[in-house]
Formats: structure tokens, sequence, C-alpha cells
């Protein structure tokens, strides 16, 4: 029987390492201070993160919005990758552009992360994503914990979630009682999977007699299949915000788990529909590889990937080419994939896909 560490058990002979820990803090503060914003009071190792909400009084009335969200099992195929610097995008673009739907704008955000062995430069890659994203929708990573859990998950093994907090002006709140029928869709083109679906995709590569590999480089994808899935998603919120400002915009509907059809239904009003054309855009090549590989229906990918639309606004008749021009001017690839027509409070696909 081996005898316990002389002195007794401490908390390294438990598997936590809190030199680490404090090593990774350092590694990750100068991307954390890229993301302040002038209301940010102090900087990271503090209990608690500060941020002056006196801008608020210049509201007429304000409303906080909050959402939290994780990565998903995209974290295993980073992981399998050993490439850790995209994933804190994704939680960043999960959280922030859920807030964004409803027209409010991201002041700050936290995260967790946790793993099984803390090893600084990994936890510094991970929340330097984190850090990036916050840079590209404007809001602050005001503060975060890093959790250390030896023998719950193994050495490899990681995790991470993220909540965020925005304001917006109770006049200016998009939803459902703002969509009537006669508004048209306008469609966002996604980066590629964004961060749903994973759970399917990992199936597919793993299953045998898949012929999908990691390291394969699929000739329709010009690239290779672990660079295309660790792709991060797009950030669009500061193209929504803008978007809002510009033209007469009554929602926003980020298309995550469920696709197009479950999520623009969150936004319909009981007596309107959204019909979305399947013959306005091409899906990228990486659904259509999965969808053969995997022998995968067409519902069923529907049903899971966003398969090329990461977000869609729901604009007034008259705005759709004051819309279309205003996202072509920030380089967002957009078009207009439908209308909303009276109904019953459900959204359909119709067509085909061209070629």
């Amino acid at each position: 029987m081996r005898s316990a560490p002389r002195g007794g058990p401490d908390y390294a002979s438990a598997g936590v390492d809190i030199g680490a820990g404090e090593r990774a803090v350092e590694l990750l503060r100068d991307a954390v201070a890229r993301t302040a914003r002038p209301e940010v009071i102090g900087g990271i190792g503090g209990f608690a993160g500060l941020f002056d909400a006196s801008r608020l009084t210049g509201y007429r009335r304000p409303l906080l919005a909050t959402s939290t969200d994780g990565v998903g099992t995209k974290v295993a195929i980073a992981q399998r990758l050993g490439r850790y610097d995209t994933v804190g995008i994704d939680l960043v673009a999960m959280v922030v552009d859920d807030l964004v739907a409803c027209g409010a704008e991201p002041l700050f955000m936290t995260d967790y992360v946790v793993c099984g062995a803390l090893r600084p430069e990994r936890i510094a890659a991970i929340v330097g994503g984190v850090a990036e994203g916050c840079v590209r929708a404007g809001c602050a990573l005001l503060g975060g914990e890093t959790a250390e859990h030896p023998r719950h998950l193994g050495p490899d093994d990681f995790d991470l979630a993220g909540a965020a907090t925005g304001v917006v002006e109770a006049d200016e709140l998009l939803g459902p009682d703002r969509v009537r029928p006669g508004d048209v869709l306008i469609a966002m083109a996604s980066s590629g999977l964004h961060s749903n679906g994973f759970s399917l995709v990992r199936k597919l590569i793993e299953d045998e007699g898949c012929a999908l590999s990691l390291d394969a480089e699929p000739a329709a994808l010009g690239r290779p299949l672990a660079e295309e899935l660790l792709t991060p998603t797009r950030i669009y919120a500061r193209d929504c915000l803008a978007l809002a400002a510009g033209c007469e915009v009554h929602a926003f509907a980020h298309i995550t788990g469920g696709g197009l059809a479950a999520n623009l239904g969150r936004v319909l009003p009981p007596d309107a529909d959204a019909v979305v054309d399947r013959g306005s855009w091409h899906p990228p090549p990486v659904f259509g590889l999965l969808a053969a590989h995997g022998g995968v229906a067409a519902a069923e990918m529907e049903r899971v990937f966003n398969m090329g639309v990461g977000m869609v606004a729901v604009v007034a008749a008259g705005a759709a080419d004051r819309a279309l021009a205003l996202l072509a001017a920030r380089d967002v690839p957009a078009w207009a994939a439908g209308q909303v027509s009276a109904g019953t409070g459900s959204a359909r696909l119709r067509g085909r896909h061209p070629g």
C-alpha cells in the first residue's frame, strides 16, 4: 500500500495545481484587457467584475437582457485536434447573438472553463478565443472562472460556458409583437456549422463505414475537414445592431439547434407564418458532405443544422433593399430568403436548393 505524502495529503496530490491556475491568469491578462469598454472598472483578479451602470441613466426605459450558453460537443473536436483557439469565439457567438435577437446591445460577458488538468497554455488559448469573440461583439469580458476537476474529468477533457448581459430600450424591443404579414426575411450567411449538431457530426466521423476522417481533405471543401469543423461561429451582434439602427427591423432569429423553421417560429406572432424559399441560396458543401456520407435525410439535416443561414432579420417590406445594402457594406453575405404571410404562427421551407 502506497503511503501518504509526508505531512499528509495536499491539494496537488489530489490533482489540483493552484500554481497552474495563477499562471493561466497571467497568460490571459492581456487578452482580457483588449475587451475593456469605458464602463469597465478595474481588471481581472478581483472577486467580481465591475461595470459602471450610470450609462443606463441615458435610457428612457432600459431593459436588461441576459443569455447563457455553451459550445456543446464541438469541444470534443477541439480536444481531439489539440486546437483550442476557436471554441471561445464560438461561445461568445452563441451567447451574444441570442441577446441581439431582441435588439439588445451586449455589454459584458463572463465565462466558465472546467478541465480535468489545468494546463495554463491551453486555458490561455481558450479564454483568448473568448476575448477575441468579445472584441468582435463589442462587449467586455468582465470576469470568469477556471476550475480543475481531477478524477471527475480526464486530463484532456474540458468544457466551457458563458453568460452575457445586454441592454435595449423598451420601445425598441424586437420580437413577435412587431412581425406582420408582408415582412421580408433577410438571411445572413453562416460561416459553416457554427456550434450546433456536433453530436451528429461526431457520430458520422466515428461510426465504422462512414469513410469520413478529420484528416481527410474532401475536394468539395477545398481544405481539411478538421479545419472546416473548427471554423468559428460568425458573430452578428454588431451587424444586427447597425441594421436595426439603419432600417425598420421587426425581429431577428438566431439560427441554432432546431434549424431555420424552429428558430424562425420563435419570433412569429400567432397569426403569421414565415415561408423560406430554399431556391434563394446554395448550402455550403460541408452540409452535403455530411448528408451523403452519413445517409442523413434532408429533413433531419434541416432540423439539426443551420444549412448556411446563421441569422435571419425580419424587416418591413419597404426596408428589404436598404437592409441588403447595409449588410453588403458591412461585408455580411445576405439575401432575401422569403416572407411573412398570414397564418398560424409556424415557419416552413419550400422548394429546392439550386443545383
